[in-house]
């Protein structure tokens, strides 16, 4: 069924309507459709549009429909062009032909975008719920870890030494930065395109800011030209899922290495593993190479739909069809892959000693020496000079920093006096970082308790924000 036709006097070739048809995929946004059909319809009974009778008949019928597709018994046929002109095929086979008084004062232009905002503020929300689990599961293996000390790496060297939790709780603070963005996306672009029509607004529709509100949304969009091309919120969207993506690709990543022979940090459960098909010894991080992968997946979509949108001239064009599939894909793809990372990381279990052999390994511990001399007003330009004799002399001699007596560093510089020996290991490296962002365990117990107060107001706000939409049609 297609909702146009009257001024043709030949049906579209077969190629055209297999170009033009997209109920293949924008079928998923039906709910929503029924939705926005639910609060226009008493829209046009109140405006003596569409009689008080017939408005009870269609309204059965969309309810009857709104049922029908959540239990497969309505479905889109290969001759809709739409989900829109599905659903009113569907709504006149019910109702008869009142059913499509429906379509006054609305366009595909106003009702497609309208479906599609309702579909992300659904779907990032719960996206948000799937992270918060994320996060939650780092905080709790970082509370396990507060006593172990590893080493630190910049450029996949050892750096410094660290406490284990604060390379685990680093996800936290990342993931919520995540969540973020999602709230911030939920206020910029909680106002509804409704009522804009084909890009001009309607007569019929005279009330959008009501409309808007009845959907769930603050108000309605200011332009209505604007309301009808805008898709930023779904470019934005797009980007919240790509870094996040680069985030969990990071988790992988480490999580593929921790998990090597060479590394030997951690053992991923059998549960979210997988084996080899030849070499029957094989465990694979599937979990964390997937995660990996499909960063460049959201990646992909999200550069996509800029492509779609720049240099869009006007107000809707048929370009914007283009706009869903991007997004559908990046959703689906999270929603699998967050609960299995989630688990992954969850069921985790640490080597503790292996972790700590190497903390002081590859002279972790010489800005320890450089931090000493510059306490002493020593310029740090000449500290670290010295510090860097200290790890040539250990080079040569084939010991760590922490092995080099008391009398070989006075003979390296006379500053180097037997207090630094404190702070010559591991312990006291660890223990002399005190500040709030620092790596001492009493900041990161304290960071880390911070964070699981910050992820309790988290679940609250999208508890909230779910409440305030469970009465709709669509959940």
């Amino acid at each position: 069924m297609t909702l146009w036709g009257g001024r043709f006097e030949s049906s579209p070739a077969q190629a055209m309507a297999a170009l033009s048809r997209s109920v293949g995929f924008d079928w998923r946004l039906a709910p929503y459709e029924i939705e926005v059909n639910l609060v226009h319809l008493s829209n046009l009974i109140e405006q003596s549009i569409v009689t008080k009778d017939d408005g009870a008949k269609i309204k059965a019928a969309l309810m009857e429909l709104a049922s029908d597709i959540g239990s497969g018994k309505f479905k889109y046929t290969p001759e809709d062009e739409d989900v829109h002109s599905a659903i009113e095929r569907g709504l006149i086979e019910k109702c008869g032909p009142v059913g499509g008084a429906i379509r006054a004062g609305r366009s595909r232009n106003d009702l497609v975008v309208t479906d599609f905002k309702l579909y992300l503020v659904d779907h990032l929300l719960e996206v948000a719920s799937e992270v918060s689990n994320l996060v939650k599961a780092f905080n709790a293996q970082s509370e396990k870890h507060l006593d172990v000390i590893a080493p630190g790496f910049t450029h996949t060297q050892h750096a410094q030494p660290i406490t284990f939790a604060q390379e685990l709780s680093k996800h936290s603070h990342a993931l919520l930065r995540d969540i973020d963005r999602v709230f911030d996306w939920l206020d910029r672009n909680n106002l509804s395109p409704f009522g804009a029509g084909a890009l001009a607004g309607s007569s019929i529709q005279k009330d959008p800011e009501k409309s808007g509100v009845a959907l769930g949304f603050n108000g309605a969009m200011a332009n209505s030209i604007d309301a009808v091309s805008d898709r930023d919120f779904a470019a934005e969207a797009l980007f919240i899922i790509a870094m996040l993506g680069v985030h969990l690709s990071r988790i992988g990543e480490e999580f593929i290495l921790w998990s090597s022979t060479e590394f030997n940090w951690v053992a991923i459960d059998d549960a979210y593993a997988t084996g080899s098909s030849i070499m029957p010894q094989k465990k694979n991080a599937d979990v964390a190479e997937l995660a990996r992968g499909k960063s460049g997946r959201f990646i992909g979509n999200l550069t996509s739909l800029l492509v779609v949108l720049k240099a869009m001239p006007f107000a809707y064009n048929r370009d914007l069809q283009e706009d869903k599939e991007p997004v559908f894909d990046s959703v689906d793809q999270l929603l699998i892959l967050l609960p299995a990372l989630t688990g992954m990381v969850a069921t985790a279990k640490f080597n503790k000693a292996q972790i700590s052999k190497t903390a002081s390994s590859g002279f972790s511990l010489a800005t320890e020496i450089a931090d000493f001399l510059a306490k002493k007003q020593i310029p740090f330009s000449i500290a670290h000079e010295v510090a860097g004799e200290c790890v040539k002399f250990c080079e040569k001699s084939g010991i760590e920093l922490h092995e080099i007596t008391d009398d070989q560093l006075l003979k390296i510089h006379p500053a180097l006096t037997k207090d630094l020996r404190a702070l010559l290991n591991l312990e006291g490296a660890i223990s002399s970082r005190t500040s709030a962002m620092a790596t001492s365990k009493k900041s990161v117990s304290q960071a880390v308790t911070q964070l699981n107060k910050e992820i309790t107001k988290v679940d609250a706000e999208i508890s909230k924000h779910q409440k305030r939409l469970s009465g709709m049609i669509r959940s």
